[in-house]
């Protein structure tokens, strides 16, 4: 495997809690990698470290051979994020929020304004372009926060919980998305508590509950591994964790 990410005795620290306490996983290229776990495991801890916007308490990530602890800026460059919470700028329209994004990456206007209307004609946002925030329902808003992931055109994504919230028909178009991606080779990483998303998308995924990864492999590997192949993943999870992920 040529990885891309490599976390190392990955921890975090907030005073006597320990969110993330010695993760280790590699991604490799063109793959797509799963963080699987319930709400409070150190998932978008971990990949807030991974972004360089949380400073880590011991370990290391490295994203194509560069340190969070020593090139933030270089990682920031090549990464595409979509947050978990709703960032988007309430002021501007469809359109503005990816062309003000668009210069964090010192794209030239006229590139900028190119790539921006392609990618809201490939998530379906056309009919809004000079639209505020404020008119765009839930779905909409994650297709836009995913469209303003890959202006920069990123040579890794990383997804924290992109359809947390949203309805079954909204949900599954962010699906086609991610798999129209992966099938072009993008490496990506993704964070979820939803069985069937990971067990669909995730090439190999880690299971991580309080902080610690408690299994890794494919799903395919876990559900052979734990279950002789008589299962699924979900069955899997409750298994290693005692946890029923449809609680959460």
């Amino acid at each position: 495997m040529d990885p891309v990410i490599k976390v190392t005795d990955l921890r975090k620290n907030y005073g006597g809690l320990r969110a993330v306490n010695g993760v280790d996983f590699e991604i490799g290229r063109g793959e797509c990698f799963g963080l699987l776990g319930p709400n409070g495991a150190g998932k978008t801890t971990t990949v807030k470290m991974l972004t360089c916007a949380l400073p880590l308490s011991g370990g290391d990530i490295t994203v194509e051979g560069m340190s969070v602890n020593k090139d933030p800026r270089g990682i920031k460059y090549i990464l595409g994020v979509c947050p978990q919470e709703v960032n988007l700028d309430p002021d501007f329209s469809v359109l503005k929020n990816l062309l003000v994004y668009s210069r964090y990456f010192d794209i030239p206007y006229s590139e900028a304004r190119k790539r921006a209307v392609e990618l809201i004609d490939r998530f379906h946002l056309h009919d809004k372009l000079e639209r505020p925030i404020e008119d765009l329902s839930g779905g909409l808003k994650k297709r836009l926060l995913l469209a303003r992931a890959l202006i920069n055109r990123p040579r890794v994504l990383i997804l924290d919980e992109p359809t947390t919230g949203l309805d079954p028909q909204s949900r599954r178009q962010i699906w086609d998305e991610v798999r129209g991606m992966k099938s072009n080779g993008l490496t990506t990483l993704l964070t979820t508590h939803y069985i069937e998303e990971a067990e669909l998308l995730c090439d190999r995924l880690v299971i991580v509950d309080a902080g610690k990864i408690v299994e890794q492999g494919t799903p395919q590997e876990l559900i052979l591994k734990h279950l002789d192949g008589k299962g699924n993943l979900e069955d899997v999870f409750l298994k290693l964790t005692g946890r029923n992920l449809r609680d959460e």
